[in-house]
């Protein structure tokens, strides 16, 4: 409801995108330090949602429109402790198409297999 709220009444005063993911319980034991692949505890009771905003004064100011508290009645159980941390974007992007991933690959010096 809330996402549906975002979508409906801020698409045109800031709200790019967004998504909503839920903790699989998968830790990766590939791309993790710890050494060995665990199911973390927190297994289909973590959440984070997502968005993506022009600013954060237009993030902000979607809290306050009256559209938006009609639907965030329990704003503990969508936040982690309280907090909505803001972060800046650094990067972003979409795969390429086989086409583009060839014409990269052959750009590098440093693929496997290039003399």
């Amino acid at each position: 409801m809330l996402c549906e709220n975002v979508k409906t009444y801020h698409s045109e005063t800031g709200f790019i995108g967004g998504m909503v993911v839920l903790n699989s319980g998968m830790i990766s034991n590939e791309g993790s330090t710890i050494g060995q692949a665990v199911e973390s505890p927190m297994k289909d009771r973590e959440a984070l949602i997502i968005t993506f905003w022009r600013s954060f004064e237009e993030h902000e100011s979607s809290h306050r429109s009256p559209t938006f508290s009609r639907c965030s009645g329990s704003p503990g159980a969508l936040r982690n402790g309280n907090e909505e941390i803001a972060y800046r974007m650094l990067w972003s992007g979409k795969s390429y198409t086989p086409e583009e991933a060839a014409e990269a690959r052959a750009a590098r010096s440093d693929t496997p297999g290039s003399a």
